[in-house]
């Protein structure tokens, strides 16, 4: 039996799979890169873009701990910047563009603390973007509607139950870590 272009993805992950470095960063992009470029025709795809789930697992393996999430997002949902903790994060645009900006943390002189923009980029259907652990990012979907995968390393729910996980308040952009 031919397997649909989810499954490989999963065993094609898996094996790449190993300690955080630049080759299974960069294999593992790849293999977002290939599942983007799936044919909506496959079963799991068509759901997907039917039912429009703000949020669902995809996968969520067992033996490595990575999980693959799926999100659909409507125009102008915006989630402020944050980073992931001890995770390291790609992200993939299926349809649709979303925008991601990226953010320094800095200590003024008097102590402050505050965030510093570094770039934006509109993420179209096809790219990825890759979050090492520490990066800050918030994310906004400006087409009328985007699907996007999120490869995650480990479960995030888990890094932000347990207080690693770093949230920024929109008014003044104050450093704030979310409490368990």
């Amino acid at each position: 039996m031919v397997a649909n272009a989810l499954e490989t993805f999963v065993e094609e992950v898996r094996s790449s799979w190993g300690a955080l470095s630049s080759r299974v960063v960069a294999e593992c992009a790849q293999h977002l890169r290939t599942l983007l470029a799936a044919p909506s025709s496959q079963a799991w795809l068509e759901a997907l873009h039917r039912e429009a789930p703000p949020r669902r697992e995809l996968c969520r393996d067992g033996e490595h701990g990575f999980m693959l999430l799926a999100h659909t997002e409507q125009a102008g949902l915006y989630r402020p910047p944050h980073d992931h903790g001890r995770a390291w994060v790609i992200y993939g645009v299926q349809q649709g563009e979303l925008e991601i900006r990226t953010y320094a943390r800095v200590q003024s002189p008097g102590g402050a603390v505050e965030l510093v923009q570094r770039d934006a980029v509109i993420v179209r259907a096809g790219e990825v973007h890759i979050y090492l652990p520490g990066d800050i990012h918030d994310t906004r979907c400006v087409s009328e509607t985007a699907l996007l995968f999120r490869f995650t390393e480990r479960d995030l729910k888990d890094e932000d139950r347990e207080g690693r996980m770093s949230r920024f308040d929109e008014p003044n952009w104050a450093w704030t870590v979310t409490k368990p």
